[in-house]
C-alpha cells in the first residue's frame, strides 16, 4: 500500500486489558477519560487489534501515546503497561510515556520510564491535565529533564477557530508559541498539525522559534482537507512532518489510503510515512523489514 515505504506511524493509543474490559470505574477517576470514553460506543483496543490494524494497513511500527492523565499513579500504571506491550512486540511497537508535567515526581517518573525503553514523553494535554503551557515555572522540572535526556515532548494542540469536538481542547497555537519561546532548545512534536501552528511559519520570526518542532498528522480526518499535507509541507520544508493516525479514533488503513491520493510529491513521502519518525524517536534497526 506505500509503495515500498517504510510506514511508522507515529500516533496511537492504547489502554491496559482491565480499561478495555470494563472502563466504568476509570470514568470518574480522570474527567478528560470520562468526557472522551463515557460512550460505550467509543473504541478502546488490545495491543493485538492494533498489531492486525497494522497488518491490514502494510505499517511497519507503530508509536503508542500515553493517555494524559492527571494522575501521577495513572501515569505510572499506564506506563508500566506500555513498557510491557513493547517488551512483547519490540520490533512493531515503540512507546511514549506519559507523566502530568506540572507534578514534583515527573522528573524521577521521565527518567524510570526511559529506563524502561520509552522513546519520549506525550501526549501531554495542558486541558486534560489542568496545567498551562504558559506558566513556564510548573514546568521547568519536566522539561530541563526532557532536555537533558534528550527526549522529544510530544503536546497535544489546538485550533482556535473552526468546529468544536470532543478533546479538542484550547492548547492554541499563541499558547504554545509562548511555551515554544521559553524552551528553545527542547525537541518537541506538535501534534494534530500543531493546532494550526505550520501555517504561521509564513512569518519569519515564528519559524525561528519552531525550528526544533516537528508535526504530526493525527486525526486529520476531524480537521483539515487531506491536501493539508503537501500545503503544510510547502509551508515548513521537508523532514518535519509525521504521519500520525490516532488510531483507533481513526483507521489506519484508510487514513493511510487518503494520505498517499492527497498530492503528496513521491520524493517527500519516505520522510512523512517513516523517516523522520524514526529521526526523531530514534527507532532503528529494530523496525522490523517487511
Amino acid at each position: 500500500m506505500g509503495a515500498g515505504h517504510r510506514i511508522i506511524d507515529a500516533h496511537t493509543h492504547l489502554f491496559a486489558p482491565e480499561i478495555v474490559r470494563d472502563r466504568s470505574s476509570y470514568l470518574a477517576r480522570d474527567a478528560w477519560f470520562g468526557d472522551l470514553y463515557a460512550s460505550p460506543g467509543t473504541i478502546l483496543v488490545t495491543p493485538e487489534d492494533l498489531i492486525e490494524s497494522m497488518d491490514a494497513a502494510a505499517i511497519e511500527m507503530s508509536i503508542v501515546c500515553g493517555w494524559p492523565w492527571t494522575d501521577m499513579g495513572l501515569c505510572r500504571e499506564h506506563n508500566d503497561f506500555l513498557a510491557e506491550v513493547q517488551q512483547r512486540y519490540p520490533d512493531r511497537i515503540a512507546w511514549l510515556a506519559i507523566v502530568n508535567p506540572a507534578s514534583p515526581e515527573a522528573p524521577a517518573e521521565i527518567e524510570r520510564a526511559l529506563k524502561l525503553g520509552a522513546r519520549g514523553i506525550g501526549e501531554l494535554n495542558a486541558d486534560a491535565q489542568g496545567f498551562n503551557w504558559e506558566r513556564h515555572g510548573e514546568l521547568a522540572g519536566a522539561m530541563d529533564a526532557c532536555l537533558e535526556l534528550d527526549v522529544p515532548v510530544l503536546m497535544h494542540c489546538s485550533e482556535p477557530v473552526g468546529h468544536a469536538y470532543p478533546g479538542k481542547g484550547t492548547a492554541t497555537p499563541e499558547k504554545i508559541l509562548n511555551f515554544l519561546e521559553a524552551n528553545l532548545d527542547l525537541r518537541v512534536v506538535a501534534a494534530h498539525w500543531g493546532g494550526g501552528l505550520p501555517f504561521y511559519e509564513l512569518m519569519p520570526e515564528v519559524a525561528l522559534i519552531t525550528a526544533n518542532v516537528t508535526y504530526d498528522s493525527a486525526a486529520s480526518t476531524y480537521l483539515y482537507r487531506f491536501n493539508v499535507f503537501p500545503v503544510v509541507e510547502r509551508l515548513i520544508g521537508e523532514q518535519r512532518a509525521m504521519f500520525g493516525t490516532d488510531f483507533p479514533l481513526l483507521k489506519q488503513r484508510v487514513f493511510l489510503e487518503r494520505v498517499l491520493r492527497s498530492g503528496m510529491p513521491e520524493e517527500s513521502l519516505p520522510g512523512l510515512l517513516g523517516e523522520t519518525a524514526a529521526r526523531v524517536f530514534k527507532i532503528g534497526h529494530e523496525v522490523a523489514t517487511r
